[in-house]
Parts: C-alpha cells; structure tokens; sequence
C-alpha cells in the first residue's frame, strides 16, 4: 500500500518576520515571491483589504504548484481608519510614531492557506489594538535609531524593545502583530491534514 507524499509547505513572502513566525510551527517550508498588486481599492476598509491581499498572495503562490499549501499572509495598521505603511526613512517612521503616541492603533493581519491538490482554500483575519503611551520627541528619536524599524507597519518591532512604546495591546493571538497569526494559522493548517503539534 502507497503511502500518500505529505504536501510541501510554501510561504508565499520573502518576509524574513514572516519566516521566523512559521518557524515555531514547521521546521521544513519554502519561501517564495507572489506577483501581487498591492495597491488600495477605493473606499475598501483596512480589514478587508489584508484579507484580499492575503488570498491574492496565497492564490499567486500557488500556480503551478502541485500537492503544496500556499500560506498568503498581509497585514494593514490603520490610525482612525487610515492605513500607516511601512516608513521606509527614519524622518517617516518618527513622524507615524509621533502621531500614534497616546492613540491606539488597529492591526488586520489575514492569513490564507490554499491547498494545491483539493483547490481548497480558506482565510482568516485577527484584529489587534495596540494603545501606545504617551511618547516624548526624544524617546521616538532614541527608538528609531536603536532598532531601525523602517520596514515595518508602524514603525515598531513588537518582538524586540518596540513593546516599550505601548501602554498595552488587545488581541486574541499575541503572534498576529508580527505579521503571521499563528492561531489561525495552525487552525488553517490542522484542517487541511497537517499534525500539530
């Protein structure tokens, strides 16, 4: 009797973030670079369009791909609905961070694992509410020097000395604000065959 091949594993991101979160799941996965257009739908909301994008990468990373689950993930930070994108300058980061302080700020990481061999595909989204204390010039200054967080969503790194910026954080999966909820993911993973732990 054949023994059925297990399903490769492929992270549809280049994010090394990303990659360090499935880590704590799954020892063997591969990386790739989905094509996708990420640019804002008119009148979308920030949720909807991390879930839209976390399908689009999961679906783009699948094609061509046999007997594989395609892990998509995307995360959108909103101030009072507006997107914040990643800063990309230390002039930028300290500017979205001067005006997080003292406000909360909502994070909308969707993942979608797409299964290459049923055609199934399934979605989830987590909400986080990060409260940020009241920041001094100096202190923004001081934190965006030492970690250089010029290529995330909010310009902080919550895994490392950015969980100083906050006053406290609201969410069903403390992992999601990494940008991979891990909860669902092993949901996701689980209900397509994949034991865990």
């Amino acid at each position: 009797m054949n023994t059925p091949t297990p399903p490769r594993v492929l992270l549809a991101s280049t994010s090394r973030y990303r990659a360090e979160s499935l880590r704590r799941l799954l020892a063997d996965f591969e990386q790739a670079k989905p094509d996708v257009d990420e640019i804002p739908l008119e009148g979308e909301s920030p949720a909807a369009r991390a879930e839209r994008l976390a399908i689009a990468k999961a679906v783009a990373g699948a094609v061509g791909q046999a007997n594989t689950l395609v892990i998509g993930s995307d995360q959108v930070a909103a101030l009072d609905g507006n997107l914040l994108h990643k800063p990309g300058s230390v002039a930028r980061a300290c500017a979205q961070l001067a005006a997080c302080s003292g406000r909360v700020v909502v994070f909308h990481t969707a993942v979608c694992l797409v299964d290459t061999h049923s055609g199934h595909q399934a979605a989830a989204v987590d909400h986080t509410q990060v409260r940020f204390r009241t920041l001094s010039a100096v202190e923004i200054e001081r934190y965006v020097a030492r970690e250089q967080p010029l290529d995330c969503a909010g310009s902080f790194k919550c895994e490392g000395l950015g969980i100083s910026l906050f006053e406290r954080v609201d969410s069903s999966d403390p992992t999601a604000l990494i940008g991979l909820p891990l909860i669902a993911l092993a949901q996701l993973l689980r209900a397509a065959g994949v034991p865990l732990p």
